[in-house]
């Protein structure tokens, strides 16, 4: 199936194939649940088939509903689980398309088509190292025109540019390729050739509401937004695949919040399969595209004398005057989206001491309303781009999460600000 880019005029940016999946049957016996009945496989067969039908008249939520039922009688089946992870895609539910998505790859490791979902889903769930990890190991089952836009959008724009470039040279460039070089120059600051790859394949009239509808595109303001524009959906609220739906034998799948502006929260295995993994920096690109967000995660209990230790730096840090590096820019660190400025102030604690670097600039929030429901942005600012990806990296690489946008609206934290206090003033040391 062709996913057209946000600019619409019939140009295809990913060739997502499953949207609308033949239900196959087989898993590997490796892998394979225990022997399902009769019964359960035609009820099965029968929920896939409605399944399908919902996603044909694009109701969501009850393919997603029709799926889980066929994965929940018959869960070795892998195409009933791409059937569910493309349900959860086209629902906006990016989390629970990774898990879906991973299950089915553990089926069919050799399947680019759904390595390419995967690498969507994490990239829409903020884990650019993980989707750049799929994007690489499935390299030799991708199409290149997929696999270097799907790179430039998991925070590698110069290496998509490298890999679309040679496509674009080679005997099958078309017009899809072209076009999904140009986007990832454009990600990668390169405007110009953008503009002149673009040209290649419009009318003139065209190329400027192109590049002006792709400069939106390259600033977005959550870790969805790029790949629920260009399949055309929604980000939706996700509490996560259902745990009796896990393929049994797979290992879990961490996940990251979809919606830069939902609450912090996270499931308990995932906090402590992201805690305690070696997370690696990211890789320095051009231009880096808003990254992923998530409230920091829990510190991991610790003896007490080790507690002890960490409630003396506390205080020690509490007590301390606050720096603030002079600012330089627009641009801000967003570290996490919670329920109110009290849960913010909580998470600020946590993200200082994972880099105890962060208390020497002031924490900004502000208030930001999303579906009739209010939720509290923290971040740091004050910066250049490249000052503000820098830090984001460092954070990350102690295993936080963080993206980077421009500045909107935010101000002193609320905590430091409050009624009855004089507002908290931070020298430059």
């Amino acid at each position: 199936m062709t996913i057209r880019t946000i600019a619409g005029a019939g140009m295809s940016a990913l060739l997502l194939a499953g949207a609308a999946v033949t239900v196959t049957h087989g898993a590997a016996p490796a892998v394979a649940s225990a022997r399902v009945d009769a019964k359960a496989q035609k009820n099965a067969a029968d929920s896939a088939a409605r399944a399908q039908k919902a996603l044909a008249k694009k109701q969501w939520n009850k393919a997603i509903g029709f799926a889980e039922d066929a994965v929940s009688l018959d869960g070795a089946d892998s195409g009933y689980r791409t059937l569910l992870g493309n349900a959860y895609l086209r629902g906006g539910r990016f989390a629970s398309a990774e898990q879906a998505f991973a299950d089915v790859l553990t089926l069919r490791p050799d399947d680019g088509t759904i390595a390419l979902n995967l690498a969507l889903a994490r990239i829409a769930s903020g884990r650019w190292d993980a989707a750049r990890e799929t994007l690489d190991a499935h390299s030799a089952a991708i199409a290149p025109a997929d696999r270097g836009l799907a790179l430039a959008l998991a925070g590698d724009p110069a290496g998509g540019v490298e890999v679309l470039t040679a496509a674009a040279r080679g005997p099958a460039s078309d017009a899809k390729t072209r076009q999904n070089l140009a986007l990832a120059l454009a990600l990668s600051g390169r405007w110009a050739e953008a503009r002149a790859m673009v040209a290649m394949d419009m009318d003139a009239g065209e190329v400027d509401r192109r590049i002006e509808q792709w400069a939106a595109f390259a600033r977005p303001t959550s870790a969805a937004d790029q790949v629920a524009s260009l399949l055309g959906v929604t980000p939706a609220v996700d509490p996560g695949q259902p745990v009796a739906l896990a393929l049994a034998g797979a290992p879990p799948v961490a996940t990251a919040s979809v919606d830069a502006f939902m609450p912090g929260r996270a499931d308990a295995a995932a906090e402590a399969a992201l805690v305690s993994r070696d997370v690696p920096p990211v890789a320095t690109a051009a231009v880096a595209p808003v990254e992923t967000v998530s409230a920091p995660i829990p510190m991991i209990a610790a003896p007490d004398a080790y507690k002890v230790a960490a409630a003396k730096r506390m205080t020690a840090t509490a007590r301390a005057p606050i720096a603030k590096v002079a600012a330089k820019g627009d641009w801000v660190v967003q570290l996490g989206a919670f329920q109110n400025a009290g849960v913010a102030k909580d998470g600020w604690h946590r993200a200082t001491r994972r880099l105890p670097a962060l208390a020497q600039h002031r924490p900004n929030g502000v208030s930001a309303s999303v579906k009739g429901a209010t939720f509290y942005r923290l971040s740091v600012g004050g910066f250049t781009r490249g000052d503000a990806v820098a830090l984001c990296r460092g954070y990350r690489a102690k295993g936080g999460m963080c993206f980077v946008r421009a500045t909107a609206g935010d101000q002193m934290a609320a905590w430091l600000r409050a009624p009855g206090k004089a507002a908290v003033q931070l020298a430059a040391r």
